[in-house]
């Protein structure tokens, strides 16, 4: 059985792109280079009508992992007045610590939808720790590259992690340079979640999702 494929969307051509590739799901966020921030809340509606998918929305404004509480609710409101259901967040204060009370204020703001822990666990003082700090915070999924420099560097912890997925009671998605190289051994360590930005998009920057580029990592995964 072929593993969930989440891609990364900036708008509703994207989404399309996607789905016709094959996605099984999207996170929708601006701002790609910085690791994504919160959408405009009409691009949110345009998605959403644009696909059938789940949408997993970024709920984040600053490119450093912090968390103003009172901005990140009001967006949360936003958000979700758009239509998102489902969301991506995760913050750390000034130690490199997951900031699990400002998580908790963001979440009351949730009301319970399915959420992602992102990659700021990548970026904290200790990537173990914070793992168990997201875990303890709720989430059904964990995003994660296993090392701040990406999956090259981090296949030894995800390693970890695909063995600790099942104990902790979330899903290890793993995404942060990921390439198809990388499939055969995530997969074989127990990875059932992967997740993808540039490999699912035409050369440069801003290059658009091409559903022949999805459709090659979904037929990779379902062989």
């Amino acid at each position: 059985m072929g593993a969930l494929l989440e891609v990364i969307v900036t708008g509703a051509g994207d989404a399309v792109a996607a789905q016709e590739g094959g996605a099984d799901r999207l996170e929708l966020v601006r701002d790609i280079e910085a690791d994504g921030l919160s959408p405009d809340p009409a691009v949110v509606r345009d998605v959403l009508a644009a696909t059938d998918l789940p949408v997993r929305v970024m709920l984040r404004e600053e490119p450093d992992y912090t968390a103003d509480v009172a901005v990140l609710r009001r967006r949360a409101g936003e958000l979700r007045e758009a239509g998102a259901t489902e969301f991506v967040l995760g913050f750390l204060d000034e130690h490199g610590q997951v900031d699990v009370g400002a998580t908790r204020d963001v979440l009351d703001e949730l009301a319970g939808c399915p959420w992602t822990f992102h990659r700021a666990v990548d970026h904290a003082a200790h990537l173990r720790l914070a793992w168990d700090h997201a875990v303890s915070l709720g989430p059904d999924t964990v995003l994660t590259a296993g090392d701040p420099e990406g999956v090259d560097e981090g296949v030894a912890r995800l390693r970890e992690l695909a063995a600790q997925q099942d104990i902790d009671g979330v899903t290890l998605l793993v995404g942060g340079g990921l390439r198809q190289e990388h499939v055969p051994e995530l997969r074989a360590a127990g990875v059932r979640a992967l997740h993808i930005g540039r490999g699912a998009r035409g050369a440069g920057r801003g290059g658009s999702v091409l559903a022949d580029q999805v459709r090659s990592w979904r037929t990779l995964l379902d062989t």
